[in-house]
C-alpha cells in the first residue's frame, strides 16, 4: 500500500468499539503503508492542543506515534470537529498539519484533500457558524477560555448541532455540485478525496473522480449497521475503497 485516506471517526470516550477498530486499523493496515492521511474529524470534538495530556487523547496519540515510528509518514487535515488542533498535538502524534484544500502527488496520481465542510454551501446556517468558528479572533479567545469551560460550551454546540440536523434534508447537507466542479477547475486535477458527508461513495463527474469517504461508527453490537472503512492507493497506481 502506498496510502491510506481515512476520515470521519468522531473518536471519544464514549466509542470504545470504534476506537479499537481505529486500532486494528492502525496496526494491520497503516503500518504497512507509506503514507497515512487523516482528513478530519478523527475526534468527536477538539478542544485544544492543551488536553493532549488528557488519558483519551493520550491513548490515541501514542497509538498515532507509534505507526509514524514505524515509518509511515502521517498527515492530518482538520474536520468540522477538530479544526482546533495545533502543534502539540502534531507533536505528540507524530503528524504533518496539512491545511486545506491540498495537493498531493502520490504514485503518479495528482490528488486534492479537503474534509468536504466547506463545499456544504446549500446548508447556510451551518456555513454562518463555520465562518465564525474559523476566525482566528473567535479562536484565540475561545482558547482563552478554561478548559472545563470550553468542554460545557462544545458539549452545548453539539446537542444544538443534532437538533438543528433533525430539521435538515440531506441534499443540503451534502456538498454542493458546482463548489465541487470548482475544485477541479482550481486545482487541476481529476481525483478528489473528501469525507465529511457520511455518503461514501465514488462519483464520476465531467470534471474528474470523487471519492467520499465512510464515517465510522463500531458501537453497534449488530456487525451489519457497524460502519467504517479507507480508501487504499496501491503501488500500480489503483484506488480502492476498503470496508472496516
Amino acid at each position: 500500500m502506498v496510502a491510506l485516506f481515512v476520515s470521519d471517526l468522531h473518536l471519544s470516550p464514549d466509542t470504545p468499539h470504534t476506537l479499537a477498530a481505529f486500532f486494528s486499523f492502525l496496526n494491520n493496515e497503516a503500518m504497512h503503508a507509506t503514507q497515512l492521511y487523516l482528513l478530519g474529524d478523527l475526534f468527536e470534538y477538539w478542544p485544544g492542543d492543551d488536553d493532549v495530556d488528557s488519558p483519551f487523547p493520550q491513548q490515541v496519540c501514542q497509538a498515532l506515534k507509534r505507526v509514524s515510528d514505524n515509518g509511515t509518514k502521517i498527515f492530518w487535515l482538520s474536520g468540522n470537529r477538530d479544526f482546533l488542533v495545533g502543534p502539540a498535538f502534531a507533536k505528540a502524534a507524530g503528524l504533518t498539519l496539512l491545511t486545506e484544500p491540498h495537493v498531493t502527488e502520490i504514485g503518479g496520481k495528482r490528488i486534492l484533500l479537503v474534509h468536504g465542510d466547506a463545499q456544504c454551501t446549500d446548508d447556510t446556517a451551518y456555513m454562518t457558524f463555520r465562518t465564525q468558528v474559523r476566525n482566528p479572533e473567535w479562536q484565540a479567545a475561545f482558547l482563552a477560555r478554561p478548559l472545563a469551560e470550553r468542554k460545557s460550551i462544545i458539549a452545548g454546540m453539539r446537542e444544538g448541532s443534532r437538533a438543528a440536523q433533525k430539521e435538515k434534508s440531506m441534499a443540503i447537507m451534502d456538498v454542493n455540485p458546482a463548489q465541487i466542479a470548482a475544485l477541479f477547475k482550481t486545482y487541476q486535477v481529476n481525483l478528489l478525496i473528501h469525507g465529511h458527508t457520511h455518503r461514501p461513495d465514488v462519483h464520476h463527474t465531467p470534471e474528474g473522480v470523487r471519492y467520499v469517504l465512510p464515517d465510522w461508527d463500531c458501537e453497534a453490537s449488530e456487525a451489519a449497521i457497524r460502519r467504517g472503512g479507507w480508501i487504499v492507493l496501491d503501488s500500480a497506481g489503483e484506488l480502492h475503497a476498503i470496508r472496516a
